[in-house]
């Protein structure tokens, strides 16, 4: 990640129904030379995976400049 973008906000790119899915989505990101923080690395008690009928999944994070770029990029690797 750039200087920049390490002081740049970060926001949502794609909400992931599971953990699984989210660090497939943050592979094809960062191969894509989009970097995507882990932001859940240092949870003492991290969720692996959303609990059935829960209303919320894995958020995959990305620099505000990057938003649109990485929206592309997840669109095209869902394909």
């Amino acid at each position: 990640m750039s200087k920049q973008e390490s002081k740049e906000n970060l926001v949502v790119a794609h909400t992931a129904s599971t953990a699984t899915e989210a660090l497939v989505i943050r592979g094809l990101l960062e191969s894509a030379g989009i970097p995507s923080p882990d932001i859940n690395a240092g949870d003492p008690f991290p969720m692996r995976e959303v609990p059935e009928g829960a209303t919320h999944g894995t958020e995959v994070f990305v620099p505000a400049s990057r938003l649109e770029e990485a929206r592309r990029v997840i669109a095209e690797g869902s394909q």
